[in-house]
C-alpha cells in the first residue's frame, strides 16, 4: 500500500478494569434470597496508557506529567512510563526498517517516568523530532484515574504553538469530525496497536458531499506493539477544508488521534468525539476566541436538524443567525460561528429540534489576529461523571470550564500537592443551570512545580469541563484545550449469591 507515514504516534490510551471478585455466600433457605444484589463502584486495578511521540519539529519542547488521584480501598502497586516501538519512516505497518530488523518488535528500556506516590505529579521532558510514543502501566493505587498529559511547544514552522493531548483508551471505533485535506493543513491519523496480535483497521473519510471514495485506507494492518502515522491527503486526491474521518477496526483494538498542523494557524491534537449522540455538549471555548467553527456528521442516514445554543455565564442564548443547524445524513457540515463567546466564557450546546438523530461533532477554535493566529480542538465529550481528572497545571495560564446545561449542580475542585512541593487545596463551586464558569484553578499551598485537578460533582444535574492552557510566545497566544470526561477511576462489579438449584436444571 502506498502511503505515507511519519515516526509519530497518536496518544492513546488502554484502561482494562479488573477489579475485585463477586462475593459468593450460600442462601440461609435453599432458593431464597437469589436476587442479584446492586453493583458496587471499586477502584480499578489496572490502567494503560499510550501517549503519542510529540512532534517532528527539531524545536519542539515537550513535557509529560502523570498523576493518579488518592482512592480509597487501594493498595501496593506500581505505574511506570516507557518508549514504545515505533514504525520505521519509509515503510507501513510491518514493514522492515533500514537495519532489517522487523518493526513494532519490543524492547526492554529503562523507564521514562516512574511515579511514587498517588497525590503527587511526576515530571519529565524530551526535546526535538526523535521523541518516542511512551506506553506506561499501572495497578494497584496507581491505577484509579491515572492521567498523564503531553504538552508540546513548537516556536515555529506548520503546527507551531502549544499543542496537548490526554493519553486515551484503545477501542475499536473513533469519530474525529474537523479534520481536513487542505492545501495549508498536514493532517495525520495516527494508531498504534498495544496488543499481542496485529490489528486489522479501515480509515473512511466524509466531505460535504459525502464518502470520499479511497482504497488505500481500507484493510491496513498495524502490528503488535507498533504505531502507524497516515497522512490523510494520501488516502484521497480531493482536497476538502472539513472532513469527518472514521477509524474503524476490523479485528483487534487501536489508539487513535488526529494532529492537525496547519501552515498559518498553529495546530492542535484533535481527540476523538464522543460515541454519537443525539444530544452533545463542547465545553469550555475560551473567552477571547476570534473564530469558532463547528463541525458535524451524522453517520445515518437520517438527517438531524439540531438547535444550538451557547452556554454562557448568564444562561443559555440563541447565537444570532445560527438559530439552528442542518446536518445531511452521511455528509460533513461546518458552520463558521465567528467570536460567538464575545468575551465571556462559554459552551456549545446541541440539542435535536425534533426527531434525536446521532451524530458527532467537534470544533475548531481560534486565538489572535494576522500572523498571530493559533489553534485548538474541542470534541464532544462525555460528563465529568463521579471524577474528573487534569494534570500539567501550572500557577499560570490553566483555566478550568465548568458547564451544567440542565440543572445547576455543586461541584468540588481540588488541586493536588505540586511535583516539587506544596500541600493539596480543594474548594467548591456552584454552576448554575444553563451556564458556564471559567475558574481560575485553586492553587496548592507552597507550590512549587505543576500540580493536577480533580473535579468532583457533588449535587445537581450533569457537569461537562474542559482545561486550557495558555502560553504567549514570540507574540503568538499559544493554547490547548483537553475535556474533562470521567476519569474511569472506578468499574461497577455485581455481588452474586450462589444459587445451588441450577445444578438440578
Amino acid at each position: 500500500m502506498n502511503r505515507t507515514t511519519l515516526s509519530l504516534i497518536a496518544g492513546t490510551t488502554a484502561l482494562a478494569a479488573v477489579t475485585g471478585f463477586a462475593a459468593l455466600s450460600a442462601p440461609d433457605t435453599p432458593g431464597a434470597g437469589t436476587t442479584a444484589k446492586a453493583a458496587a463502584q471499586l477502584p480499578v486495578e489496572r490502567t494503560s496508557l499510550l501517549c503519542p511521540a510529540p512532534s517532528m519539529s527539531d524545536i519542539a519542547e515537550t513535557s509529560y506529567t502523570s498523576f493518579t488521584p488518592v482512592t480509597k480501598g487501594t493498595g501496593g502497586g506500581k505505574a511506570e512510563l516507557q518508549a514504545a516501538a515505533q514504525e520505521s519512516k519509509d515503510g507501513a505497518g510491518g514493514d522492515k526498517g533500514k537495519d532489517g530488523g522487523k518493526t513494532g518488535e519490543r524492547k526492554t528500556e529503562k523507564p521514562v517516568l516512574t511515579p511514587k506516590e498517588p497525590g503527587k505529579p511526576v515530571t519529565g521532558d524530551s526535546s526535538g523530532a526523535e521523541s518516542p510514543a511512551l506506553v506506561g502501566t499501572a495497578d494497584g493505587r496507581f491505577a484509579p484515574g491515572w492521567t498523564v498529559q503531553e504538552t508540546t511547544e513548537v516556536a515555529a514552522g506548520t503546527g507551531r504553538g502549544l499543542q496537548g493531548v490526554n493519553c486515551t483508551a484503545p477501542d475499536t471505533s473513533f469519530w474525529f469530525p474537523g479534520a481536513s485535506t487542505a492545501a495549508d493543513r498536514t493532517d495525520y491519523v495516527h494508531l498504534t496497536n498495544p496488543d499481542d496480535s496485529a490489528a486489522v483497521v479501515d480509515i473512511e473519510l466524509y466531505g460535504k458531499d459525502g464518502t470520499l471514495k479511497s482504497t488505500v485506507g481500507e484493510g491496513i494492518t498495524v502490528q503488535p506493539h507498533s504505531t502507524d502515522p497516515v497522512l490523510l491527503s494520501t488516502l484521497t486526491d480531493e482536497q476538502q477544508t472539513n472532513l469527518t474521518v472514521h477509524v474503524n477496526v476490523r479485528s483487534g483494538r487501536v489508539g487513535a488521534a488526529v494532529q492537525a498542523l496547519d501552515d498559518k494557524l498553529g495546530g492542535d491534537w484533535l481527540a476523538a468525539s464522543t460515541d454519537p449522540s443525539g444530544s452533545l455538549v463542547l465545553p469550555g471555548i475560551p473567552k477571547d476566541a476570534t473564530s469558532v467553527r463547528l463541525v458535524a456528521f451524522t453517520p445515518g442516514d437520517a438527517d438531524a436538524d439540531l438547535k444550538v445554543r451557547l452556554a454562557s455565564p448568564s444562561g443559555l442564548i440563541t447565537p444570532a443567525g445560527h438559530e439552528t443547524v442542518h446536518v445531511k445524513g452521511g455528509m460533513t457540515t461546518a458552520v463558521d460561528l465567528g467570536d460567538v463567546t464575545r468575551g465571556e466564557a462559554g459552551s456549545l450546546v446541541l440539542t435535536p429540534t425534533d426527531q434525536s438523530v446521532p451524530l458527532v461533532a467537534a470544533l475548531r477554535v481560534v486565538r489572535g489576529k494576522g500572523d498571530k493566529q493559533e489553534t485548538a480542538f474541542i470534541p464532544a465529550t462525555r460528563p465529568v461523571g463521579t471524577r474528573a481528572t487534569s494534570a500539567d497545571n501550572s500557577a499560570k495560564g490553566s483555566t478550568l470550564s465548568l458547564t451544567a446545561p440542565g440543572r445547576a449542580a455543586t461541584v468540588q475542585v481540588t488541586a493536588s500537592a505540586g511535583s516539587e512541593g506544596g500541600t493539596p487545596v480543594s474548594k467548591t463551586y456552584t454552576i448554575k443551570a444553563g451556564t458556564t464558569q471559567d475558574i481560575e484553578p485553586p492553587l496548592p499551598s507552597g507550590l512549587k512545580g505543576t500540580y493536577a485537578l480533580t473535579v468532583e460533582p457533588k449535587s445537581g444535574g450533569p457537569v461537562y469541563g474542559a482545561r486550557t492552557l495558555a502560553a504567549t510566545e514570540g507574540g503568538v497566544p499559544g493554547f490547548t484545550v483537553q475535556t474533562l470526561p470521567d476519569d474511569r477511576g472506578t468499574v461497577a462489579v455485581p455481588e452474586a449469591d450462589e444459587d445451588l438449584s441450577v445444578l438440578q436444571k
